[in-house]
């Protein structure tokens, strides 16, 4: 039997040791892995006509050249936010240009030359590894008729149907980490600070890593906050710190009452443009709102760089070994999961059926911007 197996939109600490393992667990099931390079795009950049494509769209997967990538964070498979069902014009590869009408704008999809490509490489199935955007092409694909074990992926925690998703226990460690050392900053110059959290339309990171760091204020996605009624409060928190000081976490997703999200950019291929921006616009109205000092700071990327802590790590090599143990019993259209501290697994096709976001009621308080968690008992590790 033969697998492929890749890594698709951002990347995330835990990819490498989940590559690693798949490998390892399918060698002793005599089930020989290809990685898909670049993610989706891999399979629709491979040109079966052209012999030197598969070298940079495929790299065979033994226990030689996975032994070390666990040591180190990212994907050494690469990855891309590639979508070939919704291709862009000026992305379609030169050698698939003649199967389209250049006269149209787009987007094209390729969906049956990947097919062609997974019968080419003799694939039988694909273990994809990736957040909403990945696995709802993954998803596609299983509608198509293939077999699809997915695992996921996502700082943001927001893959819909699994409690948790590789990436995210460090992306709140680090965000911890990173808010007290902040702490020296701001308060040595007695400042307001915002700290801007990557989560996207999710407040879930910032939400927590606000309750575990003890930020004064948490501005989270789901709910929009009055800039007036911030700016009273964040003086009074200031006032009441002995150090005179005080600090904002904020998701990158979040917008002022009657506001927009702050987006930028061109849409990707799955419909959906940067974010980020709004700790700045926030810190310019609290300056002109409180005369005072602000000190902003995005995070960002360093949310999701590196090494994963050692939930991650767990996580990820159990997603990898439950993968493979499907895929061996024939198992297709499944999703792994973690769901009331459990290990499982559940229909892929259940990532489309509903959003993941905050749960307000229960965990926030959104009169005064703070995590509010009115009872522990009874609920998950973390919280949701």
């Amino acid at each position: 039997m033969r697998i492929g197996i890749l890594t698709g939109g951002g990347d995330v600490p835990g990819l490498n040791p989940c590559i690693k393992t798949v490998v390892h667990v399918a060698a002793e099931k005599g089930i020989e892995v290809i990685g898909i390079r670049r993610g989706w795009a891999g399979l629709l950049e491979y040109n079966p006509d052209d012999p030197s494509s598969r070298d940079r769209c495929t790299l065979p997967l033994n226990l030689v050249n996975t032994r070390t990538v666990d040591r180190s964070g990212g994907t050494f498979l690469h990855t891309s936010r590639t979508n070939p069902g919704r291709v862009r014009k000026d992305e379609v590869p030169d050698f698939l240009k003649s199967q389209i009408n250049m006269d149209e704008e787009g987007p094209f999809d390729f969906t049956s030359h990947v097919l062609k490509n997974l019968e080419s490489l003799g694939i039988q199935a694909m273990v994809p590894i990736g957040g909403d955007d990945t696995l709802s092409y993954a998803e596609r694909l299983h509608r198509e008729g293939f077999h699809i074990v997915a695992i996921p992926k996502t700082m943001d925690n927001d893959v819909y149907g699994t409690d948790y998703c590789i990436g995210f226990s460090t992306a709140v460690t680090r965000s911890v980490k990173f808010i007290h050392q902040l702490r020296t900053s701001t308060g040595s110059h007695e400042r307001i600070a915002i700290i801007e959290l990557f989560g996207r339309y999710s407040g879930e990171t910032s939400l927590l890593a606000s309750y575990l760091a003890g930020t004064e204020r948490s501005i989270i996605s789901e709910v929009p906050f009055d800039i007036e009624k911030l700016a009273n409060m964040i003086l009074e928190d200031k006032r009441n710190n002995p150090s005179n000081y005080a600090m904002i976490a904020i998701s990158e997703g979040a917008s002022m009452i009657g506001g927009q999200i702050v987006e930028y950019g061109q849409e990707d291929a799955y419909g959906h443009k940067k974010l980020g921006g709004i700790g700045l616009i926030t810190g310019e109205a609290l300056k002109q709102l409180t005369g005072k000092n602000i000190l902003y700071q995005q995070v960002s990327y360093l949310m999701r760089s590196g090494a994963p802590d050692s939930l991650d790590l767990m996580v990820a090599v159990n997603y990898a070994r439950m993968a493979v143990g499907l895929v061996s019993r024939g198992a297709s259209n499944r999703l792994v999961a973690l769901r009331n501290g459990t290990y499982t697994s559940i229909p892929i096709t259940i990532i489309s059926t509903g959003k993941k976001r905050v749960d307000v009621e229960e965990l926030y308080d959104s009169a005064n911007y703070r995590p509010k968690i009115r009872h522990v008992e009874g609920k998950p590790m973390f919280l949701y």
